[in-house]
C-alpha cells in the first residue's frame, strides 16, 4: 500500500518544518496497523517542495522525518520504505507526484507488483499518480465528493484501509 503523508496519516499545516508539530490524524495508526498485520506493505510516498522552494532545509525535512517515524514506531507501526519528492513542480521531474517516479522506482526496489497495488493519499495529484502507475487510488476527501479519477473516496484513512481489507 502507498500512502501519502502530510493530510493522510498526519495532520497537514503546510510546508512542515517543525517536528513538534507532527500529529497523527485519528484513526491513523490503527489503519495502519490493520493493514500491516493483513501482509501489506507500508510505503510512503511524499511530495516535499518546501525543500526544493527552500522553505524547508534537508535537516529540517529529516527532523520532521524522524519525529513521524518514531511516533508510528511508538505505536507499534514501521513504514516498509519511505521515498520523498523534494523537488519544485516546474522542475519537471519524474519523482513529483502526480507523475509515477517515486512508485515506479518502490515498485522495483521492493519487487511490487503496481497492478496489485492500493495509493492512497488526500490530494488528486496522489490518485493521478496511483491510476498512472496502474494502481487502484483511493482518495481521502471528508466532503465525500467522488473524484473522477480516484477508484473510490473515503473520508479518511481507517476508512480506507476498511475499503481494502474487504477487499
Amino acid at each position: 500500500m502507498f500512502l501519502d503523508r502530510d493530510g493522510t496519516i498526519i495532520r497537514d499545516v503546510g510546508y512542515l518544518r517543525d517536528s513538534s508539530e507532527v500529529t497523527l490524524l485519528p484513526g491513523s495508526i490503527d489503519a495502519l496497523s490493520k493493514m500491516s498485520a493483513a501482509g501489506f506493505m507500508l510505503i510512503l510516498v511524499s511530495n516535499q517542495s518546501g525543500i526544493g522552494r527552500g522553505l524547508i532545509t534537508q535537516d529540517q525535512a529529516d527532523s520532521v522525518h524522524r519525529r513521524f517515524e518514531e511516533l508510528l514506531d511508538g505505536e507499534g507501526v514501521r513504514l516498509s520504505a519511505s521515498y520523498y519528492c523534494p523537488h519544485r513542480p516546474e522542475d519537471n521531474c519524474q519523482c513529483r507526484k502526480p507523475r509515477t517516479g517515486l512508485l515506479e522506482r518502490a515498485a522495483t526496489e521492493l519487487d511490487i507488483d503496481l497492478r496489485t497495488s492500493v495509493m492512497v493519499g488526500d490530494r488528486e495529484s496522489d490518485a493521478d499518480a496511483g491510476v498512472a502507475s496502474g494502481c487502484r487510488a483511493i482518495l481521502i476527501d471528508p466532503t465525500g465528493i467522488n473524484r473522477p479519477r480516484a477508484w473510490c473516496t473515503v473520508p479518511d484513512l481507517a476508512s480506507a484501509a476498511e475499503l481494502v481489507l474487504r477487499g
